[in-house]
């Protein structure tokens, strides 16, 4: 009796020991699930626009950053709907070219591309060391370039990504894939740092209908708030912009810096234009459209080698709203009006 009740004892205190144990790591199973489930939902989100990442994984790549040309004989351009941020900056007499930059998404074909401006490295200084697909430029630009926070990859030394779509008449003819372009540079595996903050719309902002910047009797851009598609939409001289695929060029953001601009020492073509000078750092005027509102402020940049922050009038930080940004490179000659 003594005997079976020992061994009694020891299978009971051996059940006891086992089933603590299971519970002890059941515990630890659900918090490390928890633990792996919040980890990566931090990752979840791209850096540059605040949305969910494609497959719920934001890519291990850096920004990619194209220049498109937006003369009207180049329109309708490829890709820039899907891109997260637009840079739309001043050239020569005012027309405009564009910096597409992309790292979530991979549309397969980006153009027409064109050469590079000096204004270029001002905004590829702020992507961390982006990849930058370009058509040449003239020396002194290249030579800036090689100073710049950018992997320089002209493409015309990369003929392998260079797409040439039927029907395109060159200089409009020259295209590219974002998968051949990030490709270049396959041991880059670092996503950008964010340019904006987003977050609920300033209490400062005013209901508004459109915007209209008149760099040019070519480049007449006008923005206006769709409230059915919840985004503003592209038009030049009262035409709705549209990309290859025949859709309306829309941003969730519109974003207009106004910055000083000087002109020379350098021709940029044969009929003499001069080239662009844009002072990037300093402070100068912004605003903010989102959701049919606007919010006014300023830009502050103290040197290229540090980020833009935007506040509004009243010293708060401008909240972005979720999705892709236009910023929209305004020189303080040009005229812009606003529609409220």
């Amino acid at each position: 009796m003594r005997q079976k009740f020992v061994v009694t004892v020891l299978v009971l205190l051996l059940v006891g020991i086992v089933t603590a144990s299971c519970s002890s790591h059941s515990i630890k199973k659900v918090v490390l699930k928890k633990t792996t489930t919040t980890t990566s939902l931090a990752s979840l989100k791209c850096p540059l626009t605040d949305t969910s990442a494609p497959g719920n994984l934001v890519p291990m790549r850096p920004a990619l950053a194209i220049k498109v040309d937006n003369y009207p004989t180049a329109r309708p351009q490829a890709g820039l709907n899907q891109a997260d941020v637009v840079f739309d900056e001043p050239v020569e007499g005012f027309i405009t070219r564009f910096v597409a930059v992309f790292q979530c998404q991979t549309p397969p074909l980006v153009g027409p591309i064109r050469s590079a401006r000096l204004i270029d490295v001002a905004i590829l200084d702020e992507l961390s060391d982006p990849i930058f697909i370009h058509a040449g430029g003239i020396q002194q630009v290249i030579d800036a370039l090689k100073a710049a926070n950018a992997y320089d990859d002209n493409i015309f030394w990369h003929g392998s990504i260079e797409i040439n779509p039927p029907g395109r008449q060159a200089p409009y003819d020259t295209y590219t894939s974002t998968t051949n372009a990030w490709a270049l540079q396959p041991s880059d595996t670092t996503p950008p740092e964010p340019l904006f903050n987003f977050g609920p719309i300033n209490k400062s902002a005013s209901s508004v209908s459109s915007i209209n910047i008149n760099f040019s009797p070519t480049n007449d851009t006008t923005w206006t708030w769709d409230a059915a598609l919840k985004k503003f939409e592209l038009s030049y001289k009262g035409v709705v912009a549209l990309d290859s695929l025949g859709l309306p060029l829309v941003a969730n953001n519109v974003l207009v810096e106004r910055v000083s601009v000087t002109f020379g020492p350098w021709w940029e073509n044969s009929q003499g234009g001069l080239e662009v000078v844009a002072d990037m750092t300093g402070t100068g005027q912004a605003s903010l459209f989102r959701d049919g509102e606007v919010v006014n402020g300023t830009w502050q940049r103290s040197s290229l080698a540090s980020p833009t922050t935007y506040v509004d009038n009243s010293g708060e930080s401008m909240n972005f709203t979720p999705g892709n940004t236009w910023v929209e490179i305004v020189p303080n000659q040009v005229s812009t009006s606003v529609n409220p």
